[in-house]
C-alpha cells in the first residue's frame, strides 16, 4: 500500500483512491449557464444540503474567492443595522475583526483569547450581531459546542466553519450564515466557497441595504434590489471552474457513501492517533490548553523541551523549517509547518479524507527527526 504524505491544512488531501479519472465527465468547455452546467451546480447544492442535514428554509449557494470570498460576502451583506461582536482566538478570526472594524467601521466589541486558547463565550452579548470562527484552522482551537447560542438571540450568528463542516456537529438551529470551502474537510479543488444562509438571514437582507458600496462578487441583491435567489439554486455570481464543480461532486459521492456521522468519526479517530502518541511523550504538546477545545482537524502542536523553550522565537522558527523540510524531502509528511502569525510548531490537517496510518507513519518520522534534532539543541 502506498503511503500519503499530504497533510496540508489547505488544500487538503484528496480522498482515498482519488485519481484524475474522477473528473472525466466534467462539463470542460460548455458554459456554466448551460443546461447541463447548471445541472452539475444544483447537484452539488443539492448533495451538499443532503448530507449536511441542513434544514428546510435554509439556502445554500456557491460563492468565489473560496471561504474567504463567501465570508466576506456574508459580512459586507448582513452587517450594519446594530453592534457586532467578533471572537477572536487566531489569524483569521483576527482578521474578519480587523474587517469589521477597519473596512466597514463599525461599532464592535471583540472577545480576545490568545493562541491556544478560547474567549469566554458565556460573555458574548447577543443584542448585537456576532461573528466567529467555528475552528481556529490556524491555532487547532475548535469550540467545543453549540449551547453558547440561544434561540432567542437578537443578533445574528455568523460563522466561519471552513474547517469544521464535514469533519464536525454543526447544529444549524444556532446558525444564521455559514461557510466553507470544499478544499478543506472533503479536499476538492480551491478556489471556490459555500455560503449557507437562514431564514433570519435571508430576511435581514432583504429588509437592509448597506450604506457602503458592495463589490458585484460579494453582492446577494439583483439590479432591482432584490434578494437573488438564483445564486442558491445554481446561477453563480461569476464563473465557476466546471473542473472544480466535478471534482466537488465527486468528493460528494465518496461523502454520501461514508454519511456524516462516519466522516466526522474518520476525523476523531485521527486525532485519536495523535492524543496517543502525545500522551506517550514528554516533549512534544497540543497548543490547544483544553481537551473540549482541540481540534479533530487543523492539528496544531508545539515543543515543551526546555531546551527548544529557550531558543529566541526566530531560532524556534528556523528549527521547525529544518524539521519540516525534512519530513518533506523523505515524502513523510509534505506542509506540516505552522501558520506564519501562530507559535512556531507543527500542524498536521487530520480530516476525514486522512488515513490513520498515514498520519501514525508521519508522526513517527516527525518523533525520529525530532529527538535527533533536540540532542544538538543548545542547553
Amino acid at each position: 500500500m502506498n503511503h500519503r504524505a499530504n497533510f496540508s491544512s489547505g488544500p487538503c488531501g484528496k480522498r482515498p483512491g482519488w485519481t484524475l479519472s474522477a473528473l472525466e465527465n466534467a462539463a470542460v468547455g460548455r458554459s456554466h449557464r448551460s443546461k447541463l452546467g447548471k445541472s452539475k451546480l444544483a447537484r452539488a447544492i443539492d448533495e451538499s444540503k443532503r448530507i449536511l442535514g441542513i434544514p428546510e428554509g435554509y439556502l445554500l449557494g456557491i460563492m468565489p474567492g473560496s471561504d474567504t470570498g463567501a465570508f466576506e460576502a456574508a459580512l459586507w451583506s448582513l452587517l450594519g443595522p446594530m453592534p457586532v461582536t467578533v471572537l477572536s482566538w487566531e489569524s483569521f478570526s483576527e482578521g474578519w475583526a480587523e474587517d469589521v472594524m477597519l473596512q466597514l467601521k463599525l461599532e464592535t466589541t471583540v472577545l480576545k483569547a490568545g493562541y491556544g486558547r478560547i474567549p469566554d463565550l458565556d460573555a458574548v452579548d447577543w443584542s448585537s450581531d456576532v461573528v466567529f470562527v467555528a475552528n481556529g484552522t490556524t491555532s487547532g482551537v475548535r469550540i467545543p459546542h453549540w449551547n453558547w447560542i440561544p434561540d432567542n438571540r437578537q443578533g445574528l450568528s455568523i460563522c466561519d466553519a471552513t474547517s469544521a463542516v464535514f469533519a464536525m456537529s454543526i447544529d444549524w438551529s444556532k446558525i444564521d450564515a455559514l461557510t466553507y470551502s470544499w478544499q478543506k474537510c472533503l479536499g476538492g479543488e480551491a478556489g471556490h466557497g459555500v455560503l449557507v444562509l437562514s431564514p433570519r438571514a435571508v430576511e435581514r437582507i432583504e429588509s437592509y441595504d448597506p450604506s457602503w458600496p458592495l463589490p458585484k462578487v460579494f453582492r446577494l441583491k439583483n439590479k432591482k434590489g432584490k434578494f437573488n435567489s438564483g445564486i442558491f439554486k445554481g446561477d453563480t455570481i461569476n464563473t465557476p471552474s466546471m473542473i472544480c464543480v466535478e471534482d466537488y461532486l465527486d468528493a460528494l459521492n465518496w461523502a454520501s457513501g461514508i454519511g456524516l456521522e462516519g466522516l466526522i468519526q474518520k476525523s476523531m479517530n485521527n486525532l485519536k492517533v495523535v492524543e496517543d502518541w502525545v500522551d506517550r511523550l514528554e516533549w512534544v504538546d497540543f497548543l490547544a490548553e483544553g481537551k473540549d477545545i482541540r481540534s479533530s482537524t487543523s492539528v496544531c502542536l508545539k515543543i515543551t523541551d526546555p531546551r527548544f523553550q529557550s531558543l529566541t522565537e526566530a531560532e524556534q522558527g528556523s528549527y521547525i523549517r529544518e524539521v519540516v523540510d525534512a519530513l518533506s524531502a523523505a515524502s513523510i509528511a509534505h506542509d506540516t509547518g505552522y501558520y506564519k502569525d501562530a507559535p512556531p510548531g507543527f500542524r498536521f490537517w487530520c480530516g476525514p479524507t486522512i488515513e490513520p496510518d498515514d498520519l501514525a507513519r508521519a508522526l513517527s518520522g516527525l518523533e525520529e527527526l525530532c529527538l535527533e534534532k533536540i540532542l544538538v539543541l543548545k542547553e
